[in-house]
């Protein structure tokens, strides 16, 4: 479609100087769709994807029809984070940096309430706000929307699948019936659809999607690898491009902080990012991201929502997305602000047919390529450091060192073998600190198992006689999954619901990370490092006490990630109903 210039959307000379100062002359296409409509005062539904100018589509008319005189809440932005709250706060500003009296104040979790409701009290036209803070607002009665004429839902369908449904519905009902309501959303699900039907009136409908759903300046790669290689895979990408600024996303949080703990115990600077933090400690992560503190975030696709950092070199995605727009999301991350970027996703066995969908999706051209082998990283580090010998030279002082070079100068011996020898010396040093670092990590890690064997690790794997598994079963898949010998399983324990298996310190994680991803019998398994005390007094059929006659209650009740039935690793399933077992038993 043809996008206009902004001065072409008769806008105030006040908001084409901010826009001018931001660099921008051409409007995108959602923005040059959008303004006009919104400038009419007419309901609207914006359907784009991430990273397309929503912001300023929505923002801009908002400033231009706020009163500044009027020191009441004319205007009300929701988000579903924190994150993109204070990202639209901080755009709608610096659209606004001409126009006087327009106050913005934003509203969330995480944030001292008493700060806002004294921001709040000073007058604000417009408040941008998370769902769940905007209402603790109203029941205080420190926000008031007698007067709100518009109000905006950003990322809408995020919000829906957030839980935010009936916040969302509190907060429109609160606000007089005479108004205009935006929609701006990436996907029309059907509850999304209910609510436009329910609180928009003959709203204008506008859709950009482009023909390709990502940016064309990010190069995407996959590599077809065993779940056991996808760390390794990572460490050698970083160390061969060496990416200032790099994001890996998981899809759980426990992978998350698994991902984290090998990296830095290799040495990386990385830190992660995810639900279970509170946010004082997401927002430290945050700004050590952006100061460059830290190379490396990990993260899950909720708890990255928001993160808005320009110079990203590269995304990797550790494991393949669920959802084909979350992979959309994720290498949106890097190629921004006209830079070029790299995403690179880590595919294990079934995983392929779901790369085929997100191909499908987002008709991009997600190329297949081969991990770096370790010669490759070896030589490029080896360019690495010729080109800081290079620097060093050029600084000079270096002529104290040369009386002992020359010293070392024979018949036998050239200055060329002298800088191979160290050159060999160093990176022969530098491989051994690495393996070191790894050692102690392994041995931190997978300590008090309760294994009986030195060296020993025991494994605590989610299924046991019920599913008709045997010893040869936990073997054969182990190897088969592995590559390892079957020789190196130690001691095996079989209960009724779940089993217990010793393998050397040095495959623990290997094995881990290739049954996680396996079957044995046709059951998806679930394998950890079992806690020291688990399965204690238990015995398998033979003994007479089986994992169920010895199921603790109280545990937490839920599911893992898979969906199925969490283990306490104590002896069963984990029931939480106390009471109804002891009425039944009466």
């Amino acid at each position: 479609m043809k996008t206009l210039k902004f001065n072409e959307l008769n806008l105030s000379n006040e908001i084409l100087k901010a826009v001018g100062d931001l660099g921008f002359e051409e409007a995108t296409p959602i923005q040059s769709l959008a303004i006009p409509v919104m400038m009419t005062g007419a309901d609207l539904i914006g359907q784009a994807q991430t990273g397309t100018g929503k912001t300023a589509a929505f923002g801009i008319p908002l400033l231009e029809k706020m009163d500044a005189k009027n020191k009441n809440v004319q205007a009300v932005i929701l988000c579903p984070t924190r994150e993109l709250a204070i990202q639209v706060c901080e755009e709608l500003k610096l659209f606004s940096k001409y126009k006087r009296g327009i106050n913005i104040v934003p509203v969330y979790g995480g944030q001292p309430i008493q700060r806002q409701i004294l921001a709040l009290s000073k007058g604000a036209q417009i408040v941008v706000g998370t769902p769940g803070r905007v209402i603790d607002h109203l029941e205080r009665r420190t926000l008031k929307l007698d007067n709100v004429s518009t109000i905006v839902l950003d990322e809408a369908d995020e919000m829906l699948d957030m839980g935010f449904r009936d916040d969302i519905e509190l907060i429109l009902k609160s606000i007089p019936e005479e108004r205009q309501t935006v929609f701006f959303s990436a996907t029309m699900p059907k509850e999304f659809m209910f609510l436009t039907k329910k609180y928009q009136h003959h709203p204008e409908m506008i859709k950009v999607v482009s023909e390709k759903l990502t940016v064309p300046l990010i190069e995407q790669h996959y590599f077809d690898i065993r779940e056991h290689q996808k760390l390794e895979a990572l460490a050698r990408c970083l160390d061969m491009y060496d990416p200032k600024l790099s994001l890996v996303f998981c899809n759980t949080k426990k992978r998350v902080d698994e991902v984290v703990s090998s990296l830095q115990a290799r040495g990386y600077s990385a830190d992660a990012i995810h639900g279970d933090m509170n946010q004082s400690q997401r927002d430290r992560v945050m700004a050590k991201f952006r100061s460059g503190s830290i190379e490396l975030l990990i993260a899950t696709d909720v708890a990255a929502r928001g993160i808005d950092v320009d110079d990203i070199d590269m995304v990797f995605n550790f494991d393949v997305p669920k959802d084909d727009e979350d992979y959309v999301h994720r290498i949106g991350r890097t190629g921004r602000a006209g830079r070029t970027g790299k995403a690179y996703t880590f595919v294990s066995g079934k995983d392929i047919y779901k790369l085929r969908d997100i191909q499908r999706y987002t008709k991009a051209n997600i190329k297949r390529a081969s991990v770096p082998s370790l010669a490759d990283v070896e030589n490029i580090k080896t360019t690495m450091l010729v080109e800081k010998v290079k620097e060093t030279l050029k600084d000079k002082g270096t002529e104290k060192y040369v009386q002992t070079v020359e010293s070392l100068i024979s018949d036998n011996i050239t200055s060329l073998d002298v800088a191979a020898a160290l050159l060999k010396m160093f990176f022969d040093n530098e491989k051994k600190e690495q393996e070191q670092k790894e050692d102690v990590f392994a041995k931190r890690k997978y300590e008090n198992t309760g294994a009986r064997g030195y060296g020993m690790t025991r494994l605590f794997i989610n299924i046991g006689k019920k599913d008709g598994v045997g010893a040869g079963d936990f073997v054969g898949a182990i190897a088969g999954e592995t590559g390892l010998s079957g020789d190196v399983v130690g001691n095996i324990k079989i209960l009724e619901s779940f089993s217990f298996v010793e393998i050397p310190n040095e495959h623990a994680e290997n094995v881990i990370n290739a049954l996680s991803s396996s079957n044995i019998k046709g059951k998806p398994v679930v394998v950890e490092p079992a806690k020291e005390n688990a399965g204690a007094g238990l015995r398998d059929n033979r003994g007479g006490r089986d994992g169920r006659s010895g199921e603790r209650y109280g545990s937490p009740r839920g599911k893992n990630s898979f969906g199925r039935p969490r283990f306490n690793q104590h002896g069963g399933e984990r029931r939480n109903d106390r009471k109804k077992q002891f009425t039944n038993s009466k």
